[in-house]
Parts: structure tokens; sequence; C-alpha cells
């Protein structure tokens, strides 16, 4: 359970992984390693979750416990292990009963919006559809949605207050798959080229999955460490990865 050390001291953040800071019984949550986040404004006590998977209670349970009321959550991608659903045979718990324990709005890109619902079944008017730019303020602290594509079609990062929360686009070491089920390589190869490219190097990369040993770096650090990172053009990108 991580606290960035903050900006200012309204910023409230939390990198919860599971298996260990929540669903501690569950062989599946240990297994994938899947981090969520709370991220808030301690002067308002509101705060959204990233990412609800495996044991939402819980996770309502840490922000309860820090005095933080749920009042949105953000999804980076519509794959179970981030948001819930049927998985390889599994049923996970998710966004379902996340808005049936806590009746918040569910903020996804609009193009995730349908496989969100396949995928989970929660009703379409419980989702809040976004463009690529836009904002979610949790009291006064800003949330930018940065559409990410290529991990899925509507893979969306949080930028705020220097930290960007990755999802499945972009890990410590490497990146997200692109040869599952609405994956695209160029895409992929935009997103961390161009749309990240403006994320400052000394942002905290916080990823989706603990895939590493450390659980965050800056931008500065991972830019230099991270394979994914090398090629210099589309061409070289597709050579290494456009297999999948």
């Amino acid at each position: 359970m991580t606290d960035t050390g903050s900006l200012d001291d309204r910023f409230y953040f939390r990198q919860l992984r599971s298996g260990r800071d929540f669903a501690h019984d569950d062989p599946v949550a240990h297994q994938m390693v899947n981090f969520s986040y709370l991220i808030g404004d301690r002067a308002t006590g509101e705060c959204v979750v990233v990412d609800p998977a495996y044991d939402t209670d819980g996770l309502i349970a840490v922000a309860e416990r820090d005095g933080m009321t749920l009042s949105g959550a953000l999804v980076t991608h519509y794959h179970p292990d981030h948001c819930g659903g049927s998985m390889m045979g599994m049923q996970l718990v998710g966004i379902a009963e996340l808005v049936a324990a806590v009746d918040v709005p569910v903020h996804v890109q609009r193009s995730e919006a349908e496989f969100v619902t396949k995928v989970t079944g929660v009703g379409a008017d419980s989702l809040a559809l976004h463009d690529p730019g836009d904002v979610v303020s949790v009291g006064d602290v800003p949330i930018e949605l940065l559409h990410t594509p290529g991990h899925t079609p509507g893979s969306q990062c949080f930028l705020v207050n220097g930290c960007l929360v990755a999802g499945d686009t972009l890990f410590l070491e490497g990146c997200g798959r692109t040869d599952l089920p609405g994956g695209n390589p160029e895409q992929l190869y935009t997103s961390l080229t161009q749309t990240l490219a403006r994320v400052p190097d000394d942002a905290i990369l916080f990823p989706g999955h603990q895939y590493s040993v450390a659980s965050s770096a800056t931008m500065g650090e991972t830019r230099k460490t991270n394979y994914v990172l090398r090629p210099l053009t589309a061409e070289q990108w597709m050579t290494m990865f456009g297999g999948g």
C-alpha cells in the first residue's frame, strides 16, 4: 500500500495490490498481482477507485478507514482482472458489485463502453462516457483521461498531480499485449511514443500489475530502461512487437 508523498496536503493516493492489500484469500488475485488505486481530495473526503476487481468491499473498506468516501470509479480497460466479469470460466468481482454497493458513476472511454458492458453486465446508465483529454474532478483534484489504445480500443491512462496511472498500457518493464481481442500494435506504438510523450520525466509511473520488483518509477527512468521504448521508428516497433 503506497502513499506518493504528495505534492500538496490535499492529494490522496493509494496503490493497492491484489492478494496483498485486498482480496487476501483470493488465489487468482495473488497470481495476477493487479494494482487498484484510490485517488482523491483529502479536504472534501471524496475519492475514486481505479480498476476495482476481485474484492470491491475490501477496496471500499480501505477508503473508509482513511476517512474517504467513494464518488466514482475509473476503468483503464475492459479486461475482467481490471473491472470484473467473466475470465477463463471464472466470474470475477468488479464494477457490477461496486455500483450495487455504492451508486457511483464508472468513467470509461466512449470507445470502450460496449466492451465494459458486455464483460461486466453493468448497464449503460452506470457508465460515464468520455472522450480523449476529458478531465474528471474529485473535489479539487483534476484527473486527465489520456486515451491510449493498443492493448484495447478504449484503453486509458490517468494523469493526476505528477502521477501516471497507466493500467496495462505501460509497465515498468514491458507493455500490454496486443494479441488479445481488440489489440492493435500500431495503435499501441502511437500511444507510447506520442500520447505518453507529453508526460514529463519526473512524473511517477504507476502500472496496472506488479510485473517488476519495483511498484513504481519515474517516467524518465522508465524511458531509459524499458525495452519497449527503445524502437526509434514504427517499422522497428512492428518488427519487434507486430506479432503480439
